[in-house]
């Protein structure tokens, strides 16, 4: 019998919160993003809240036209390691690079995570969004990679990390102390990978782990980004504008998977939602626009300009209507950018109101409002297909989160649609996914 449905969940821990202003709120630590004993905190909460994951986002430049929490952030590889140490059943992902990282050492540092936490480590593969084409510089590169070439080399980039995680069959290791025999060699399997961009001869000089391999994240939502996740991909972030959007996006990447052997149930695709939840309606919209006083105008324009191609909006008055902007051509989230694009010529916004039209804790769904209110719309998304759960991107930590658990996880759990505990102990577990099979073992002949 088929395993009933069940909502996914992955907190995004960033510092204070989603919000720009975050850090100004008199109960954040604007420090956050660089106390560890609070990240941990943020992860345990959410592991007391059943979910799946705890996620760390990354850039690798400044961007003091971003968010001003990713001025000052941890390695996130090193953070989850510090995060497994303070749970005991939530999963931990971090976000790495196919366009500036090297495959063997990301497949060992993966790999280390995964032992440490007992088979609790995601990738967050990204080929890196660099609309300033900042990051290049610190790699020693002149410019940042175009969009397509990023995606042709990610796809060899994962090929070459999975096939190094498979470098020991799981019973590789004997450690026989009578007959001096540490391993047998006969299960160790070297990858002699070739390819354009990526020559590795393997082995990974570590074992595979409890869930056999890391669950691979990704975000990407351009046809190359698709193309990738359809093939790869085990859980997929997205953010649309609304539920019809979210649906297309939802049966067009579904309906991609077979083209590569996989079904439906061999991904999750996690809707970016910002939720905000009080005693009445109008209690959580007072805290959504206490959030929003904290906003200066030219500020959380600067965070707009981060995703569309470092515009300088300061040469613009708040009231000049978004549709006379010009946006130059970008090198980075082009599915994104390309959405905010069409809003902007369909609909009536002046310059003024682009933060809290594409970056509100709102926008235009209906994630903010009392737990019954928050459960329905979340509950409405997952039911209807257009997402299999959510990342959760609350805009004051901690302070949302535990709200959320405290007052609609209980909600969904009363209606079935989640868990009331933990299923197992891996990530893979927790996501109903089996551990891969050894691709070297696969091939052995049948004797």
């Amino acid at each position: 019998m088929a395993q009933k449905r069940q909502i996914k969940f992955a907190a995004y821990l960033v510092g204070s919160g989603m919000h720009v202003a975050s850090w100004r709120h008199p109960s954040a630590n604007p420090s956050a993003s660089i106390d560890v004993k609070e990240l941990q905190k943020l992860a345990q909460i959410a592991e007391k809240g059943k979910f799946d994951l705890a996620f760390i986002a990354d850039s690798l430049a400044i961007n003091h036209e971003s968010h001003p929490q990713i001025l000052n952030r941890f390695d996130p590889i090193v953070l989850i390691t510090a995060l497994a140490a303070a749970t005991e059943k939530i999963g931990i992902g971090a976000t790495a690079s196919t366009t500036y990282s090297e495959p063997y050492v990301l497949a060992r540092q993966f790999a280390s995570v995964d032992h440490i936490s007992g088979g609790r480590a995601g990738w967050n593969v990204v080929t890196t969004a660099d609309a300033t084409g900042e990051t290049a510089l610190n790699f020693s590169r002149e410019k940042h990679w175009e969009h397509d070439l990023r995606y042709r080399r990610a796809e060899e980039f994962i090929d070459v990390v999975q096939g190094l995680w498979d470098s020991w069959e799981d019973d590789a290791f004997m450690y026989d102390k009578e007959e001096g025999r540490f391993y047998n060699p006969e299960k160790v399997h070297e990858l002699h990978f070739q390819g354009e961009y990526f020559q590795v001869k393997g082995p990974l000089n570590i074992a595979r782990s409890k869930q056999g391999q890391p669950v691979i994240i990704q975000a990407g939502a351009s046809l190359p980004g698709q193309r990738l996740a359809a093939r790869t991909a085990e859980v997929v972030f997205t953010h649309w504008d609304d539920i019809g959007e979210a649906k297309q996006f939802y049966q067009k990447l579904k309906s991609q998977l077979k083209d590569f052997g996989r079904s439906e149930h061999d991904l999750h695709i996690l809707h970016g939602i910002s939720p905000i939840v009080g005693e009445t309606e109008e209690i959580a919209i007072q805290k959504y626009e206490e959030l929003q006083r904290l906003v200066d105008p030219y500020e959380s324009l600067r965070f707009v300009s981060g995703y569309m191609g470092n515009v300088d909006f300061s040469k613009y008055t708040l009231d000049t209507p978004a549709r006379e902007v010009q946006f130059p051509k970008v090198n980075s989230i082009q599915s994104q950018f390309n959405e905010m694009v069409e809003i902007i010529q369909r609909e009536d916004l002046k310059v003024g109101d682009l933060y809290t039209r594409f970056f509100g804790a709102a926008k235009v769904d209906r994630f903010i409002g009392t737990p019954e209110q928050v459960a329905d719309e979340i509950e409405k998304w997952f039911t209807e297909k257009a997402a299999d759960g959510f990342m959760l991107q609350f805009p004051l930590l901690p302070r949302d989160l535990e709200e959320f658990v405290a007052h609609v996880v209980p909600i969904l759990q009363e209606r079935g649609l989640f868990r009331l505990d933990y299923e197992g102990n891996t990530l893979r577990d927790h996501l109903g996914f089996t551990i891969p099979e050894n691709r070297f073992v696969s091939k052995a002949p049948i004797i």
